[in-house]
């Protein structure tokens, strides 16, 4: 499971590069991630000096963008997402530069690119507005400038569809509401100060989250009274509650006889098996007496297994915070605003959040974000068991503690260690399979990007290009144990959450979610009504989307809590591959995925399959009629 730390501020824009190109000469096609350049930039002061300095980032900022141009003009990106990065990043320097002719012509450039409409009608209409007011009273006059953005801004997305750009405008307004010259700065030195400090470098993904920050800071920071002023004059004025599609699709099985326990196994960040009394897999072999009294290789296994950080086998089931029962009420209130503002969701609690953000210190960053990432997966397990569980008396948990570094710079990614996690997978689904569990819920994913960046957070690697290919040595050992275990299990469905990233899960080559293997369903992340949300990953190996906007389960101690993210969406499609196999233990994992794929709608606009519980169910009613 990947945590978002950055993501938070700066977000890619999606789009196709098309022919924007054609007149060029034929150039090397790029279908993975793989097969991107990687770039490496010298870096002789602190970041935080480069962050500040004119005279160190005009030449820093030359030099990225004369190799983002280079690269457009050398390669046929496939990806979506990352050319739209690439723009994205472009348009930062353009804007910092002052160089408005070329900034405008981009953003119509992005707007044509853009695939998604939301995103593609609000494009560059900050930056649009800026250009406009600096052009009408001059750039010095700063309180005359503010007053012509808010006037321009203002006439620009009053003409927008409120149905289609509400989530979009609510972004938009709450990054706003966080973004400060500390804030960003303490996000750059908490997670790249100490690596520059031993390798006098940074890449390319680096370097682009800095020219990100840099020109918030010197270009949007400035306005961001009049942007949150004039978004929520807006908000104000057109927010209605989306009408909820899930009620009249659920299925509640509470009251329905006869049916046969499913064990669901929920592989995440650690569960509180006092908040299911009556919802455990128990393993009858083994008792508390911190010996292995079956002999399988786990002690105390009686709800399951765990791993700890280093991948040692533990019997501890819960993610371990000292204090945790104490500290989790106060506490709370931050963990709900951090889901809401991943997703983008307007709430007290991101709002109070987003406020304190705003006015942290550089200095307190680190320890704010890994105290709250301590709590954040303090809770992930037991309110994702909660959603798989609902309203199905015959789900049995069995709990897989996957434990995730907390830390801004985490454990080292080595090949050793890879060995060790490949290792974990293996036996992992061995057990399952020993123990007839029918659904894995797997609310994470492994990533090469993110094996870069951890390594590049240690320090690791002479250059760009060397960490790129230790990475995909390390992915490949966890990649392949993990494939081969799924394979060699086809009784067992296992669902597996698209990300939160906003890009394409094939080209990102996450697993198991790219797995092309029949017992792996990919879910991403829709809304209330039904609309993909702004976080979700997507791509053509995303089975179905679920809602994955502020559903409620339950949290350590008991007490419930909404969330939004994939998280969420995942276990709500295991919980309907659990109620299948609750009313008829006889279907095979073909026939579970059959029915739930079958009893999806399309979408609107024909690209997603929305999961509908109670189709499905009225499907299996027909096919065991059919089967008499």
């Amino acid at each position: 499971m990947r945590t978002l730390l950055l993501a938070l501020c700066i977000v890619p824009f999606v789009s196709s590069i098309g022919n924007v190109y054609a007149q060029q000469p034929e150039k090397k096609k790029i279908a993975s991630i793989d097969d991107l350049p990687r770039h490496t930039y010298e870096v002789t002061n602190t970041l935080t000096e480069l962050m500040t300095s004119e005279e160190l980032f005009a030449p820093f900022g030359a030099q990225v963008r004369a190799d983002i141009e280079n690269d457009l003009k050398t390669y046929e990106i496939e990806n979506k997402s990352t050319v739209m990065a690439f723009h994205k990043t472009l348009l930062a320097l353009d804007m910092y530069e002052s160089n408005y002719d070329a900034a405008l012509t981009r953003i119509e450039q992005m707007r044509k690119l853009e695939d998604k409409q939301a995103r593609r009608l609000t494009l560059g209409l900050i930056e649009e507005s800026i250009i406009k007011a600096y052009r009408k009273v001059g750039e010095d006059n700063r309180d005359a400038c503010k007053q012509a953005f808010s006037r321009y801004l203002s006439e620009a997305i009053e003409k927008l569809p409120w149905d289609v750009v509400q989530e979009r405008i609510e972004e938009i307004k709450g990054k706003n509401e966080m973004y400060s010259t500390e804030l960003l700065l303490g996000l750059i030195q908490s997670q790249f100060e100490s690596a520059v400090k031993q390798t006098g470098h940074v890449s390319n993904e680096v370097a682009a989250q800095i020219i990100g920050f840099r020109y918030l800071i010197d270009v949007q920071v400035p306005f961001k009274e009049q942007i949150i002023n004039v978004f929520e004059k807006y908000i104000s004025a057109n927010r209605v509650e989306k009408p909820n599609i899930w009620v009249e699709r659920s299925v509640d099985l509470t009251k329905t006889k006869n049916l046969t326990p499913v064990i669901i196994a929920i592989w995440d960040t650690g569960i509180d098996t006092d908040v299911f009394p009556d919802q455990l897999f128990v393993n009858a072999r083994e008792r508390l007496s911190n010996k292995d009294d079956d002999n399988n290789g786990y002690v105390d296994d009686i709800h399951g297994i765990a791993y700890t950080l280093e991948v040692e086998k533990t019997s501890e089931l819960v993610y371990h915070i000292a204090d945790a029962e104490k500290r989790l009420p106060a506490l709370k209130e931050l963990i709900k605003g951090f889901f809401d503002i991943q997703a983008v969701v307007e709430s007290p609690e991101a709002t109070s959040l987003r406020q304190k953000l705003a006015v942290m210190r550089p200095e307190e960053v680190k320890t704010f974000f890994e105290d709250l990432m301590q709590f954040v997966l303090y809770i992930h397990g037991t309110h994702v068991a909660g959603i798989a569980t609902q309203g199905n008396p015959a789900a049995r948990i069995l709990v897989v503690r996957l434990t995730v570094d907390y830390r801004t710079i985490p454990i080292p990614p080595s090949v050793a260690r890879a060995e060790k996690i490949a290792t974990m997978f293996q036996e992992v689904v061995e057990y399952f399979k020993k123990q007839d569990v029918r659904v894995v819920n797997m609310s994470w994913e492994g990533a090469l990007r993110e094996t870069e960046a951890e390594l590049e957070a240690n320090g690791i690697g002479k250059d760009a290009e060397e960490r790129a290919q230790l990475a995909r040595e390390i992915i490949n050992i966890e990649r392949d144990a993990m494939y081969n275990a799924i394979k060699n299990a086809p009784q067992i469905l296992f669902v597996n959450s698209a990300g939160n990233e906003n890009d394409d899960s094939s080209f990102e080559d996450y697993y198991p979610t790219a797995f092309d293997v029949p017992n792996v369903l990919a879910v991403g992340a829709v809304d209330q009504a039904g609309d993909m949300t702004s976080f979700t990953s997507f791509g053509e190996c995303v089975d179905v989307y679920a809602n994955g906007f502020e559903v409620e389960s339950y949290i350590p101690g008991g007490e419930r809590m909404k969330g939004s993210g994939t998280s969420m969406s995942s276990p709500s499609v295991a919980n309907l591959a659990a109620k299948l196999l609750a009313l008829e233990p006889s279907l095979t994992t073909g026939e579970v995925v059959a029915l739930i794929k079958k009893g999806a709608d399309r979408s609107e606009d024909g690209r997603l399959l929305l999961i509908n519980p109670k189709r499905s169910v009225e499907l299996l009613e027909n096919f065991l009629k059919n089967k008499k």
